[in-house]
């Protein structure tokens, strides 16, 4: 179990779902993408999440600096890139992100009543276009590739 000196500035990016079923990959694959992109950033931990849920718990509410990348439902057009930061981000499982995601807003909601949401959240995700057996991104969902590593890159020299 890390200290609370340890956890103070515990800097990490979280890349969710299921790389098996298409654009709800979107989180994994952009999580590889930014972090062969930015190896100028020491001290940033890049996580694979897959579809934990619960069990990414203890590494949530161990981080200072949380980025998630997640494919959502935002009823937006597919390929569309959604930035939410921390009160933005719906703690309840009334309003479902993705397939997974369920089982992390619950996360975010119990490391919130446990008062261990990191105080710097972010969300960056991506209206899926394609939800279908397969492990390549549908071209609309690869094509906000760019666009959420200049949102990402943002989000780490705020950290700074």
């Amino acid at each position: 179990m890390l200290t609370e000196i340890e956890t103070a500035n515990r800097r990490v990016v979280l890349g969710l779902g299921n790389v098996l079923y298409g654009d709800e990959g979107f989180g994994i694959h952009a999580l590889h993408n930014l972090s062969a992109h930015f190896p100028e950033y020491p001290g940033i931990e890049w996580v694979d999440g897959g579809v934990l849920g619960l069990d990414l718990l203890p590494l949530v509410e161990s981080c200072s600096h949380l980025l998630v990348l997640d494919a959502l439902n935002a009823d937006q057009p597919a390929g569309t890139v959604v930035e939410l930061k921390k009160d933005q981000i719906p703690l309840y499982h009334g309003v479902k992100l993705s397939e997974h995601q369920l089982g992390f807003q619950e996360v975010l909601a119990l490391a919130a009543f446990r008062g261990r949401l990191p105080e710097n959240l972010s969300l960056i995700g991506v209206q899926p276009a394609r939800l279908e057996v397969g492990t390549h991104l549908s071209p609309k969902v690869a094509e906000a590739i760019p666009r959420v590593r200049r949102l990402a890159s943002h989000v780490l020299r705020d950290w700074d």
